[in-house]
């Protein structure tokens, strides 16, 4: 059986821990944290350096994805909250969202067990490469603006809502394929590669990139293929894929933290000028001819095939803003009041200078003005991309316009 939409290229299970400052206070008390210690690129190696690694994302208003020493670590500190057992994955979250609006597809999973079994709903496909069943699940942290930690010296407040991520998975680490893959691919759409990020041996991940590349010959010649970056645990990593991983990729997809994270600095994403220089600076490193870009404020395409994107980059936008509103069960009917909503009034400014900047190269759509009092911050980039491909492949869904 053919699959419009083929996402890859592992999921994982993940846990994810109910924003509780008390539980961060009295750890701080516990091991004796200063502010001065608090750094998000220290490795973690033990229970007191992710609480280092924790708060200070949680200071800088920023989200992330960083790699444990053992993934026992992040199983022991979830336990002192309250944690949500569900899938994540970009190509899982993906697959959740728009079943949800009756779109199917097929995954491509590294690793399985009973959890992947009993959450997977019908309607999502899989393949796996996994032999035998794991567990090594990811920790997620989600954090409200406004989240304040105070505490023995180290006070601490978010601006901005967020997540990070902890990971230590070996089937994400190996990322075996399935023989599978190429057969799949025949019939597809659109194909969905994602999960290098975790990757640390610069030579299995040398061996993925070449057997993708051959896998990839097998796609319809009008098929998309849209690469979604992540927080790469080694940067090393990211050279590799960005050296040897081009030719039949169309997007190079990345949102806001990520963009940084490849120039080295922050962007002002209000600001027109700052947003194009960055864009140039970007573009050549990027392994597609179309580069996205999606934020809080607004999503936007440049390059070589934006002008066909604007509707895509529309439903990534108000899926992901149905799900920031109404967590995972989201209806149909979300998603259309959803569209009633007014924009980002900033978005929408900058996205109107970022058009007249750029000109025919780009198409910028601003996000939604979402003000809810306890959001889903977790899987909204793998949201977006779910939203993205699905409009792409079918058109607006539930069918209507963007208010």
């Amino acid at each position: 059986m053919s699959h419009e939409l083929v996402l890859g290229l592992g999921g994982c299970v993940d846990f994810e821990i109910a924003w509780d400052a008390r539980v961060l206070e009295e750890l701080v008390v516990e091991y004796g944290i200063s502010a001065a210690e608090l750094d998000a690129d220290i490795p973690v190696v033990d229970e007191r350096s992710l609480l280092r690694s924790i708060l200070a994302f949680i200071r800088d208003g920023v989200g992330g994805e960083r790699f444990l020493l053992s993934s026992d670590i992040g199983i022991a500190f979830a336990s002192r909250f309250s944690t949500r057992v569900s899938l994540g994955g970009t190509c899982v979250r993906a697959a959740l969202a728009i079943i949800r609006l009756g779109v199917p597809s097929l995954v491509h999973l590294v690793s399985t067990d009973d959890n992947v079994r009993r959450l997977l709903p019908p309607g999502i496909d899989y393949l796996s490469s996994a032999t035998g069943d794991s567990l090594d699940p990811h920790l997620i942290v989600q954090f409200p603006a406004g989240a304040v930690v105070r505490a023995d010296g180290v006070e601490i407040r978010a601006e901005h809502p967020n997540r990070i991520i902890y990971v230590n998975d070996p089937p994400n680490r190996d990322l075996e394929l399935s023989p599978e893959l190429p057969d799949a691919l025949e019939g597809a759409r659109a194909f969905l590669p994602a999960g290098f990020n975790v990757m640390r041996d610069p030579d299995l991940l040398r061996d993925r990139l070449a057997f993708l590349q051959r896998a990839m010959t097998r796609l319809p010649d009008d098929a998309l293929v849209f690469y979604e970056d992540a927080g790469f645990h080694d940067n090393a990593m990211r050279e590799v894929v960005g050296a040897e991983f081009r030719g039949r990729v169309d997007v190079h997809s990345l949102n806001e933290d990520e963009l940084q994270s490849h120039l080295g600095r922050r962007v002002d994403l209000l600001d027109v000028e700052d947003v194009a220089s960055a864009l140039a600076a970007f573009a050549p490193r990027a392994i597609a001819p179309t580069v996205v870009v999606h934020t809080k404020y607004w999503s936007l395409a440049y390059g070589e095939r934006a002008g066909e994107l604007e509707a895509a980059l529309a439903g990534g936008i108000d899926l992901a803003s149905t799900r920031y509103c109404h967590g995972d069960d989201f209806t149909p009917g979300d998603l259309v009041a959803t569209r009633l909503l007014p924009v980002q009034p900033g978005g929408a400014g900058c996205a109107e200078r970022i058009r007249a900047r750029l000109g025919a190269r780009v198409r910028c759509v601003p996000g939604r003005l979402l003000e809810v009092p306890a959001p889903t911050t977790i899987g909204l980039g793998d949201t977006f991309v779910g939203g993205f491909l699905a409009t792409f492949v079918r058109g607006p869904l539930p069918a209507g316009e963007r208010g």
